[in-house]
């Protein structure tokens, strides 16, 4: 059966994460080890042993999240011997560099760095104005922007990630944020709950970070990708490098098609969906969303049995 690999994205992160694959994968400790050697300081200690205040900062979660996540790629890549019928790749907006990672377009040292600049740029972002999002139960792409339209009053609130069907998370303004969760049941949405995180990801209120990672990318080598990556921008595949970096610096400010994207998937023949990375937050998403397809993850080292 046609497989594709998807990656987790920020939010995936937990204290512990990768510490049973480095412990038991002489493979998977190597690119710990590597990990902080390119970034100079012990990532490593804070994924094993936090503070989960540590580790949850956008500029730590980010990178580590993507450690964690080609860790189990390099121990399923090790224990099975190659990826037959892998198809394509995917990653949920920070996950879409494991993805690149995966596809051999990005090498893990360079994906590292980009992270690291990605996520301290975003934390910046969003230290300077007062943002959030908010994450919506029940409504479509259109009715979730019918109220961005009307809580905005002038300020950013825009539909920044389409996650599964009647999940939609937008971002703005932390004003904005508050108006939205005040009029969400106007508009028959069941929930809408303000999530944990820094700032205004996904949205305008990006894009001082975007020039930021632009210019960390126009120094960058990127190859083309040796799998088609579905990309988060417009859920479509991609195989060529030229296309790679505008896609991601557009990806700071504009909405996350996942939920497109694993329809276009399946789509195009994928039956299969094998989530590596820490959490098993994206099978749940791919359930709500396609019908008829089988989910793995690969989180800790006990999780290799399903691979068989």
């Amino acid at each position: 059966m046609a497989k594709a690999l998807v990656f987790p994205g920020q939010g995936a992160q937990y204290v512990g994460m990768g510490m049973t694959l480095a412990a038991q994968f002489p493979v998977a400790r190597r690119l710990l080890d590597e990990a902080d050697a390119v970034l100079g300081f012990s990532l490593s200690r804070i994924m094993g042993e936090g503070p989960e205040s540590e580790l949850t900062r956008t500029d730590i979660s980010q990178p580590a999240i993507l450690v964690a996540s080609v860790m189990g790629l390099a121990v399923v890549r090790e224990k099975i011997g190659h990826l037959p019928d892998v198809q394509a790749v995917a990653g949920l907006s920070l996950g879409e560099y494991t993805a690149l990672v995966a596809a051999e377009a990005l090498t893990f040292a360079d994906a590292v760095r980009l992270v690291r600049i990605r996520g301290v740029a975003m934390q910046a972002a969003a230290e300077a104005v007062p943002s959030g999002m908010v994450a919506l139960i029940g409504p479509d792409e259109a009715t979730a922007q019918k109220l961005c339209d009307a809580a905005a009053e002038g300020e950013v609130l825009q539909v920044a990630n389409l996650n599964a069907t009647g999940q939609v998370v937008i971002s703005g303004t932390k004003a904005a944020c508050d108006r939205a969760v005040a009029l969400a049941k106007d508009f028959s949405i069941r929930r809408a709950m303000p999530l944990p995180v820094a700032g205004a990801f996904h949205s305008a209120l990006m894009a001082p970070a975007a020039q930021q990672l632009k210019a960390a990318l126009a120094a960058t080598p990127i190859t083309d990708p040796r799998i088609p990556v579905y990309a988060n921008v417009h859920a479509q595949p991609v195989t060529r490098a030229a296309e790679i970096p505008d896609l991601l610096v557009r990806q700071l400010t504009n909405p996350v098609r996942w939920a497109e994207s694993m329809q276009r998937m399946q789509a195009a023949g994928i039956s299969d969906f094998w989530e590596i990375g820490p959490s098993k937050h994206l099978s749940g998403m791919i359930a709500r969303t396609v019908q008829n397809v089988v989910c793995k993850n690969l989180d800790k080292a006990e999780d290799l049995a399903q691979f068989g």
